[in-house]
């Protein structure tokens, strides 16, 4: 029988050769404030391309120099940026897998000199700067950085855009009640907390006609903060936007004390999926194929992002495979051992 985790997948007008998302995840290797590509990303990215995964998404990329959550980041905030991230898409096309970025700004957890910025001047913690509450100059600045990310990313032949709407950083901290205390249009109700991520799509929509994914923080494990019912309104807005698929992770917008366990945030996954009514994937502590084949046959999610699992085993679409009892096409180079 057909395993669902080594299917077909159309996003948009891409096909993706199975269901495996290699999840972004920060690598902190480019040059002190240079942002460009080094060949530690050209040999991490690209390897996982020869291992099969269907769709890459490059790490958290700053639109912005101040949007860098470190001095080492990966940037998309100028032209100079963009031939080494050409050389990245390139690479991972000659392997038969398609490619993403996730474009993001810190916001209030960028560790940059300078001023950091958020909805409102209130830090992570008792050890992280305060931020400056942003003026709608500057709110419309960094709508503006987004849609420059995105022109440079359709210049550098990615096939798909995630917008980094999670884990405590810029838009996800204008979602959050608990992090975003504005009184004009940006802030308040549901609505108005909405606003800047629906302005940032509507901006890279301006540059962008390909494939677009929003990743979300579904819960911010903290009374009064967001819970996974309120992001049915979010979803169903993004989707009215064009959004193709959410990725569901969660946490991250202040401390919390959150119970990892495998496969912890796929009820996320499942529930915006089927009460929302939005394409989604799930992430964390995903480890085998039968796992991931689990989810996606109980309808709970359309991809399966994995994250550590892709650090410690760059085939990992062979582990799982093998673990499915099913063949998959090798590189050719590897046809001997696989």
């Amino acid at each position: 029988m057909a395993k669902k985790l080594f299917s077909n997948y159309t996003l948009k007008n891409i096909t993706l050769k199975n269901r495996i998302v290699m999840s972004p995840m920060c690598m902190y290797s480019c040059v002190k404030e240079d942002g460009k590509v080094m060949d530690w990303h050209l040999t991490h990215y690209t390897s996982r391309a020869v291992g099969q995964v269907g769709l890459i998404v490059v790490e958290a990329t700053a639109v912005h120099p101040q949007g860098r959550i470190s001095l080492y980041d990966l940037g998309i905030w100028n032209d100079e940026q963009i031939e080494g991230l050409k050389q990245l898409t390139e690479m991972t096309h000659q392997h038969g897998s398609k490619i993403g970025i996730q474009l993001a700004h810190a916001g209030r957890k960028a560790e940059v000199e300078g001023n950091i910025y958020a909805p409102s001047a209130i830090p992570f913690n008792d050890e992280m700067r305060i931020p400056k509450e942003m003026s709608i100059e500057e709110i419309n600045e960094m709508i503006q950085s987004f849609k420059e990310g995105a022109r440079r990313a359709k210049i550098a032949g990615f096939d798909v855009i995630e917008i980094h709407g999670a884990h405590g950083y810029l838009i996800s901290s204008f979602l959050s009640p608990l992090t975003n205390q504005r009184t004009d249009e940006y802030g308040g109700s549901t609505e108005k907390r909405y606003r800047f991520l629906s302005q940032v799509v509507e901006a890279i929509k301006e540059e962008w006609d390909g494939p677009l994914l929003v990743r979300i923080s579904a819960s911010d494990y903290k009374e009064g903060g967001n819970t996974p019912n309120d992001f049915i309104y979010y979803v169903k807005r993004m989707k009215e936007q064009g959004v193709d698929l959410v990725d569901c992770s969660s946490g991250g917008v202040v401390p919390a004390s959150i119970d990892a366990y495998p496969g912890y945030q796929v009820k996320f996954a499942d529930q915006i999926r089927n009460e929302g009514n939005m394409a989604t994937g799930a992430v964390g502590l995903i480890v085998n194929g039968l796992q991931a084949e689990e989810i996606l046959k109980n309808e709970r999610a359309d991809l399966i992002f994995i994250g550590r699992e892709l650090l410690r085993d760059p085939y990992w679409a062979r582990t799982a495979a093998k673990q499915l009892r099913v063949e998959i096409e090798s590189p050719v180079q590897y046809n001997r051992a696989w």
